[in-house]
């Protein structure tokens, strides 16, 4: 007989029944191989014994695995693995290290083992990040009491069933008049679709508009996820200068004279990372560029809602008289990241065929979030939330810049940004960021290390400096703490 008091271990603690942890044990002993086909098992009374548990115990983790097809009961004999099974060689422990690290159990293609995954800003509690809200001033409270208010309701029932993978209708009608309101956008309820964040509209926009093979500008610098998902479509990537006043449009025109591109990928308020606004007189040059040339422009407008020196640019896509762009905004970028909520308008005939995509990735969206979002946007809340917030950051954007001319005057060097949530931070060459990234973080401050947002043409020693999710005691705290590591 096997050693079953080795080979079984209860818990007496764990939430789990003691039944179930009999019956899991017998199911690893089956599928390792220590058990085979037609194997006696031993009887109620000695298991019980050997386990020191009741003989009932035993007798249900018994009827459990019968239940569930892994044993069989002969009368008068005893209980058995089911004969029928397959029979599975014992494992080999050595051979399984061997083959998990040198090789996958079947083939296919890693596209993606070089793009980096996101950091874990949930268990950090003091950090310098990329330019993200402050979640403690969002109305969380008010959008969960109506997202409370909506289960309850009768009506609210209908919402926990299949809906449109556009999104919620009040929601995408909310949105239009709040994007008409502000940005002059004439985007009907139709001709917008509800996204899982900006990045979902990103990826939606390569799929549909590149083929492999195809070229699409972008920045020197430009957002490193968005150079990926172009990337991921087959497509080549030509890239234009940043200066300051946007990406470079006649550079670009110079280009087109030479050859043909599919798309251009602008951010025009705040550009990530170097945070820049695309003037006007360019914006229009490249509208009429488009319509020359016929290429897309995918306007990534995340951040166009905190603007502080003077009021925003109206968007590309406000002045498109051609139907050439196709426009991505994003809610969680200025409310909470987790509250996975963007947008995105653009020519009918594409919203659908973008709402065809998103239905194979992600059938629909939250819809009961939704429904709270578009009645916080419908009860003023939302307007509220952007002017008690731009006043806020903007607060904080003076006092962070502040800090950094009071204590990195010969280390650091930027320019005080128009909009956004982050500074772009231009740190001495002698400094290095990643080893200062790591000292920090070992100080309980965490910062990027710059590696994010170099390519193969751009490797300024530079990051992006998030001001807003910071109070002025924690911004304070982070700034003396990166003192004493570069110092």
């Amino acid at each position: 007989m096997l050693p079953y008091t080795t080979l079984i271990n209860v818990d007496r603690a764990s939430s789990v029944p003691l039944y179930i942890q009999v019956c899991n044990a017998f199911i690893a002993l089956i599928t390792a191989g220590t058990l085979k086909p037609s194997d006696l098992l031993p009887s109620t009374r000695n298991l019980a014994l050997l386990l020191g548990i009741n003989r009932n115990t035993v007798k249900l983790a018994y009827e459990e695995l019968i239940s569930q097809g892994w044993t069989e009961s002969i009368a008068r004999k005893g209980v058995y693995v089911l004969s029928t099974l397959p029979s599975l060689s014992k494992k080999n422990t050595n051979s399984i290290t061997v083959k998990a690290s040198n090789q996958e159990a079947f083939k296919w293609n890693n596209k993606f083992k070089n793009v980096p995954l996101g950091k874990n800003f949930q268990k950090t509690n003091l950090a310098i990040d990329d330019g993200f809200p402050d979640v403690r001033l969002a109305p969380i409270d008010e959008l969960m009491r109506e997202y409370r208010s909506i289960s309850k309701k009768f009506y609210g029932r209908n919402y926990l069933k299949y809906g449109s993978p556009k999104g919620s209708e009040h929601l995408r009608d909310a949105l239009s008049k709040y994007l008409s309101t502000t940005r002059g956008l004439n985007a009907s309820v139709d001709d917008l679709l509800i996204t899982k964040g900006s990045q979902m509209g990103i990826y939606l926009a390569a799929q549909l508009l590149l083929e492999p093979g195809d070229t699409i500008a972008v920045g020197v610098s430009n957002y490193p996820t968005a150079d990926e998902t172009f990337k991921q479509a087959g497509a080549r990537l030509l890239r234009i200068p940043i200066d300051q006043y946007g990406m470079d449009v006649d550079f670009l025109e110079n280009k087109l004279k030479k050859q043909t591109i599919k798309a251009v990928y602008i951010i025009p308020h705040h550009h990530s990372p170097t945070t820049v606004t695309l003037s006007m007189e360019r914006r229009l040059k490249f509208l009429q560029l488009a319509k020359e040339y016929q290429f897309a422009i995918i306007e990534d407008d995340y951040d166009f809602d905190f603007h502080y020196a003077n009021k925003p640019y109206l968007p590309l896509a406000s002045i498109d008289h051609n139907q050439n762009v196709i426009y991505i905004g994003s809610i969680t970028k200025t409310f909470a990241p987790a509250l996975r909520i963007g947008f995105m308008s653009g020519p009918p005939s594409f919203i659908h065929a973008a709402t065809a995509l998103r239905e194979l990735i992600d059938r629909q969206g939250d819809t009961p979030l939704e429904e709270a979002f578009a009645l916080l946007f419908n009860q003023g809340e939302m307007n509220r939330y952007y002017r008690k917030a731009l006043k806020i950051y903007k607060e904080r954007r003076d006092l962070f810049c502040g800090l950094l001319k009071a204590n990195f005057a010969n280390e650091i060097t930027f320019k005080v940004p128009e909009g956004g949530l982050a500074i772009w931070a231009i740190f001495d060459p002698n400094l290095d960021l990643i080893q200062l990234a790591e000292k920090a973080l070992k100080q309980g401050v965490y910062m990027d290390n710059g590696l994010f947002y170099k390519n193969e043409v751009f490797s300024t020693n530079g990051i992006r400096m998030g001001f807003a999710s910071l109070d002025e005691k924690e911004m304070t705290e982070a700034c003396a703490i990166l003192k004493k590591v570069i110092h």
